[in-house]
């Protein structure tokens, strides 16, 4: 039997240089891509864990290529590959049925299926329905590998961290392009903005990503439970993640960062709800009453971006001549104008860059407005749906967020493995650092963000379903992984 396998595999060797040498003489290159296709099929066939988590590694390298003409924008190699588990997922269920009741019914699933049946919904009623659709079926893309697959892939816990260490991997890869880049260029502000292309779009886009992994790799650092030599690699990480975050003079992500430090304070301390929201209130309370003040504050400062560390914090909460923060204005005013004309269903999702500019004023436009879309949407999570999805767009992702979180944090609390307590406080600071950046960016139509996101919450839910009660995880961990898992469902 052994002398068979070896002759099929030098037959097939030989088949595969003979066609090769063809092509090569041909000048047609792509036959050296055979033997990765077969792998990758393969992997659909018996190995979809690795599978996703190969498309985590290929992730943050991908390469998004748009033709503008045909609206049509694809990041490639993951979001192919993507689409193709999606539909193993489907034809599996249809034919099979066969998942975890526990992961369709935990509370956070139930406000996912929510948001996305919502997205139906105003997709039937858009202004521009082939474009929400399409809106649509790319969220399906993330969220089923990524949230429903991922939770599967996490009934396993060695692959949470491992899910960080490849994407983090792949990203220092990145860092070290961007930084390269950027040296040639003296590290000037300006040339930042676009130094990461063209794996990612702009410095605002990277520096999210940079600040959404930072809270995990100093987790990983000071994590006495792992050896000398693992806390020392994540030290190295969560350094280069730092300084690449500096260097990428993203201002929101430099936000996100310092506001996780106050909850990562409020959740490791216990502070009680009703503190926080006392507190809350009060400092909403004291805006509105001293909003003309403040606002005279704001509009005094002149200070613009800068390559001076303090001179950009301070540039932040200029609204009086920095472009960038001007037309994030114009964009959510325009945002709010549509919401006011379409307050319940609102323009369909995805459509905003599409119908915002007849929504613009003169007097709100800067130097960098445009009409025709192609300089990003409404700049927040939050104001984006507002406008696109209604006032039940944005109520249902409040509801997404809140759910997660609570569930985080009960898992924190509730762990009775310092492992577990770790990854569920983790994920959580991860994910805030997301929230926060959401409040002045959006980037949820990115491969580049969304499979972080959803990976994340997928950490969460397995950790509450599976490994909240486990007493010593690296003694008892669940050896199924997730190829085993979805076998079930051909049972």
């Amino acid at each position: 039997m052994t002398k068979i396998k070896v002759k099929w595999f030098y037959l097939l060797s030989g088949l595969f240089i003979l066609l090769n040498s063809l092509l090569i003489v041909k000048e047609h290159y792509w036959g050296i891509f055979i033997p990765v296709l077969i792998i990758v099929g393969l992997m659909y066939i018996f190995w979809l864990d690795k599978l996703l988590l190969f498309i985590v590694f290929l992730t943050p390298l991908a390469i998004n290529f748009a033709d503008k003409e045909m609206g049509i924008g694809i990041s490639i190699p993951s979001e192919p590959l993507l689409v193709g588990v999606l539909l193993l997922f489907f034809l599996k269920t249809i034919f099979n049925g066969n998942f975890d009741k526990k992961i369709l019914t935990h509370p956070v699933s139930w406000t996912v299926y929510l948001s996305l049946f919502w997205i139906l919904i105003t997709s039937i009623t858009s202004e521009l329905p082939l474009v929400s659709f399409k809106f649509l079926l790319a969220r399906l893309w993330f969220v089923v590998p990524f949230y429903f697959l991922g939770i599967a892939l996490f009934k396993n816990a060695k692959n949470i961290p491992l899910f960080n260490w490849l994407y983090v991997t792949a990203l220092v890869i990145v860092i070290i392009y961007t930084t390269y880049q950027h040296s040639i260029y003296s590290f000037a502000e300006e040339q930042g903005h676009w130094v990461m292309k063209p794996f990612y779009n702009d410095h605002t886009a990277y520096g999210g990503i940079l600040a959404f992994f930072v809270p995990v790799f100093l987790g990983y650092t000071f994590n006495f439970n792992r050896s000398r030599t693992y806390r020392l690699y994540a030290g190295i990480f969560a350094a280069v993640l730092l300084v690449a975050l500096f260097l990428s003079y993203s201002r929101a992500a430099w936000v996100s960062i310092a506001a996780i430090v106050v909850i990562a304070l409020l959740i490791v301390f216990r502070i009680k709800l009703r503190w926080i929201l006392t507190i809350t209130t009060v400092l909403i309370a004291a805006f509105f009453m001293f909003q003309h003040e403040i606002l005279y504050v704001l509009e005094k400062n002149k200070q613009d971006s800068s390559e001076n560390f303090v001179e950009h914090i301070q540039s932040i909460y200029n609204i009086s001549s920095d472009a960038s923060n001007l037309e994030r204005i114009n964009r959510w005013q325009s945002a709010f104008r549509m919401f006011h004309e379409r307050p319940v269903f609102g323009w369909g999702p995805g459509t905003y860059q599409f119908v915002y500019a007849p929504f613009q004023r003169s007097q709100e436009r800067t130097i960098i407005s445009t009409n025709a879309g192609d300089l990003g949407n409404a700049h927040s999570e939050y104001i984006g749906p507002l406008s696109e999805q209604g006032i039940p767009g944005l109520m249902i992702i409040l509801v997404m967020m809140s759910t997660i979180l609570y569930t985080g944090i009960k898992v924190f609390r509730q762990a009775r493995d310092n492992q577990i307590k770790l990854f569920s406080l983790l994920a959580v600071l991860s994910l805030c650092t997301y929230f926060v950046h959401g409040l002045l960016n959006n980037f949820l139509d990115t491969d580049k963000a969304s499979v972080p996101f959803w990976g994340f919450f997928a950490m969460i839910v397995a950790m509450d379903i599976y490994h909240k009660e486990t007493v010593n995880i690296s003694a008892s961990e669940d050896k199924e992984d997730l190829a085993e898992h979805t076998d079930r469902m051909d049972d």
